[in-house]
């Protein structure tokens, strides 16, 4: 039920920017751009909007923000069910599973943390 309404929301989402894309291109442009700044996507000279801008809205972006938004949902924990089997990688470049690393009936503590 989940996936349906996330293909729901997102084909309809998509839809409509296609359509103001259509109907209003000036505008949407100057929109994309703009979400362009938070991502800092058009701050690289060689990486030009109109480069990546057009995709915006087309099947293949369909494609891919289902493809998240699904993963995400399987790399969700509720309480009192068991936790999810998310992918990570290991310092060595390897892709490996948080339950990969459970050794018997000891308990599995992930410590996150990040440098700046």
């Amino acid at each position: 039920l989940q996936k349906i309404l996330i293909l729901l929301q997102v084909t309809l989402s998509v839809v409509v920017g296609k359509t103001l894309m259509v109907l209003f291109p000036d505008a949407m442009k100057r929109y994309i751009l703009k979400m362009g700044e938070k991502s800092r996507m058009n701050q690289n000279p060689k990486f030009s909007y109109e480069n990546w801008g057009p995709t915006f809205f087309s099947f293949k972006y369909l494609q891919f923000v289902l493809k998240v938004k699904w993963k995400r949902l399987e790399d969700e924990a509720y309480e009192g069910q068991p936790a999810p089997n998310t992918p990570v990688v290991t310092l060595g470049g390897e892709v490996r599973h948080v339950l990969d690393f459970m050794k018997d009936n000891r308990p599995l503590i992930l410590n996150f943390g990040s440098c700046t």
